[in-house]
């Protein structure tokens, strides 16, 4: 949407090519290739491509980059690799959500051949000449059913169950668009990053900060006081839009209180409406779950 800061990919040498963490949406390839060369580096130094999940503003190019890049592999969580290869239901399902906006948010989103993907459960390490201690591949549910984060060394890749921060002084937030929020497997993820002994922690959106307890702190804060401010008022009895206009002023007023002037760029990276479905979808389903799984 030309606005700079808005989605990331990461690219680390592993001595066996370069590795691109996400890879956007189709639409902001140039921008990639652009930031590729600027590092002195090019798009056809690429092998692998290392997805935290298939959501368009993180996988959307990566079919393009299958094609053009016949030696790369593309890595992908095995709840999420049929969407890869058969991308029509994602396509479809996407579609109900951004009508008419989808070419100008996402362009197309290609297939990647079956036999050119990596699957992952987490658990795994990514070995490599360049890495002794190769990359350690991690299941983080919570954001997405098909969610895993990538820590190499010092680094720690992590899509978006890192939340959205988009300045330093901002306290993280989660993304929390339909269809598979859980708050509970988000909480467990956090658990288990908030340990790894990484220095780095790499956000989708947007940019690399010191890897801290504070982070996880402040997220767990904002997961807390979202999740209350929708179910409250879904227990209340409110529609949705009104909910939606009700949780983008408190937003507001939250982001301005720490940045003045962050309200618009955030909101364009992380649209309050499509938050406020997810968590009420995440009320939804937990109220249809047996007493004795949500203790």
């Amino acid at each position: 949407m030309g606005v700079a800061g808005s989605i990331a990919c990461y690219v680390f040498d592993t001595g066996d090519g370069l590795a691109l963490v996400d890879t956007g949406p189709s639409t902001t390839l140039p921008a990639l290739e652009r930031g590729l060369k600027r590092l002195g580096r090019d798009l056809s130094e690429v092998r692998h491509i290392l997805l935290t999940h298939i959501h368009f503003d993180h996988a959307g190019a990566a079919g393009h980059l299958a094609q053009r890049l016949p030696d790369a592999k593309v890595y992908v969580h095995e709840r999420g690799a049929g969407h890869l290869s058969r991308p029509e239901r994602l396509l479809a399902s996407a579609t109900q959500i951004y009508g008419d906006q989808m070419e100008t948010l996402w362009g197309d989103m290609l297939p990647v051949p079956e036999e050119r993907l990596v699957i992952l459960r987490g658990g795994e390490t990514l070995e490599f000449s360049g890495l002794p201690q190769g990359v350690k591949v991690h299941y983080t549910p919570g954001h997405a059913v098909h969610h895993l984060a990538y820590h190499a060394e010092d680094d720690l890749y992590v899509g978006d169950v890192g939340g959205i921060r988009i300045a330093i002084a901002q306290t993280p937030r989660p993304p929390t668009p339909p269809p598979d929020i859980d708050l509970e497997a988000w909480a467990a993820s956090v658990a288990l990053l908030r340990e790894l002994p990484a220095r780095r922690i790499h956000l989708t959106h947007f940019g690399s900060y010191v890897h801290t307890a504070a982070h996880w702190d402040g997220l767990l804060a904002s997961i807390h006081t979202d999740a209350a401010r929708v179910g409250q008022r879904l227990a209340a009895g409110e529609d949705l839009e009104s909910i939606t206009r009700a949780f983008t002023a408190e937003l507001h007023t939250d982001l301005s209180a720490e940045i003045p002037g962050l309200t618009e760029k955030f909101i364009l990276v992380c649209p309050p409406w499509m938050g406020v479905q997810g968590l009420a979808r995440y009320f939804q389903k937990r109220a249809k779950r047996p007493m004795e799984d949500q203790a």
